[in-house]
């Protein structure tokens, strides 16, 4: 089975610290039950957020809350416009996955001054000091996850991580994420610091010559903007025959398996592709032998972690992080809680995803 953690990200997990929290609107004086909490999630075009959506919802109800659940179709005016009625109907705290993080300051200056805490969800809210505690999974990891995978598919890499000594050259191309998205960064930050020691020594190569974030990043994680690219990929690189593609998502991965197709690459013999998020869909075509792998985050567990956040906030205790230091929104560094990620390949695809209940069989026939 794949190595699935570093080391230094296990060592973090386990140094949890406590940060204090600020109570205000929500503060335990008035109690909890029953009060409103504003959950704003980016979109319903991907199952990953629908499923983050009904996990929080349901984490929030059993704590006897109210929920205010409200999707923004990827647009960000939507968005604003949500968080504000939500202010407006008098949510006492907020649980916010940005579609732009940095298109937020006005509304959570209107938080702030309503005394109603902000969680981050998953994605860093960036550009202002009204954001109280972030929650997600150790962004670099997953990227150094996501080139580990490609590395061992290609066989640079095995198993337990150690060189194979395999000598390449291999052709690689590399997408990234969305540009107005902080995770992106750490994703790829992650990938190609795994990465640049192969690219280096020859053993790898991008022969389409792109290799920075700026050429390779995708605007809001479009699937058919990473078809149209690798399309244009498969142009200027002609005849040359592509070993692998370094996808940060599985939303993209579906898009890249297409034009690859499309241009010529069988089915059962596609390059080594990556993913992340573990969606059905990704999961089925990694069991078909199309995509290669995909990371694991168990928004379950992330759910679960932000609603803790946000109970310990309204009831005046402390909330749990275990970072304090690396993600800086541009104006303040903001008390993170990390979680882990897992490497899927056909291999431990049972018993990370059936056997934990994430799916059942029937989810991935």
């Amino acid at each position: 089975m794949l190595v699935t953690a570093a080391a230094a990200a296990s060592l973090m997990l386990a140094l949890s610290a406590c940060s204090g929290s600020r109570g205000g609107a929500g503060s335990s004086e008035e109690g909890t039950e029953g009060a409103l909490i504003g959950v704003s999630m980016p979109t319903q075009q991907s199952e990953r957020w629908i499923s983050d959506g009904a996990n929080v919802e349901k984490a929030l109800e059993e704590l006897d809350y109210e929920v205010d659940l409200q999707f923004a179709n990827d647009d960000i005016p939507t968005q604003v416009q949500q968080i504000e009625a939500m202010i407006t109907s008098g949510a006492r705290a907020l649980i916010i996955a940005s579609i732009d993080g940095t298109t937020l300051t006005d509304v959570l200056q209107t938080a702030a001054d309503a005394d109603i805490p902000v969680i981050a969800y998953d994605r860093l809210i960036n550009g202002t000091e009204n954001v109280d505690y972030y929650t997600t999974f150790d962004n670099y990891e997953v990227g150094v996850q996501q080139a580990t995978s490609l590395l061992t598919g290609l066989g640079v890499l095995d198993e337990s991580g150690a060189e194979t000594g395999e000598a390449g050259p291999f052709n690689i191309e590399l997408f990234a994420g969305s540009p107005d998205d902080n995770n992106a960064t750490f994703f790829w930050d992650g990938a190609m610091a795994t990465l640049k020691p192969f690219m280096d020594s020859g053993v790898v190569v991008v022969p389409s010559g792109q290799v920075d974030f700026e050429q390779a990043a995708i605007l809001r994680w479009l699937p058919e903007t990473a078809q149209e690219r690798m399309e244009n990929i498969l142009t200027i690189i002609g005849d040359t025959k592509l070993d692998g593609v370094l996808s940060p998502y599985d939303g993209l991965s579906i898009g890249i398996i297409s034009a690859l197709t499309s241009g010529g690459y069988a089915a059962d013999a596609l390059p080594v592709i990556t993913g992340q998020d573990a969606e059905a869909g990704s999961v089925k075509s990694i069991i078909d032998g199309e995509q290669y792998s995909t990371i694991f985050k168990d928004t379950r567990l992330l759910g679960d972690q932000a609603v803790e956040m946000v109970d310990a906030v309204l009831k005046g205790d402390d909330v749990e992080v275990n970072d304090e230091e690396t993600y800086d929104n541009g104006v303040k560094v903001v008390p993170s809680f990390l979680l882990e990620s897992t490497i899927v390949t056909i291999d431990n695809y049972e018993p990370v995803l059936i056997d934990s209940e994430y799916y059942t069989e029937d989810d991935l026939k």
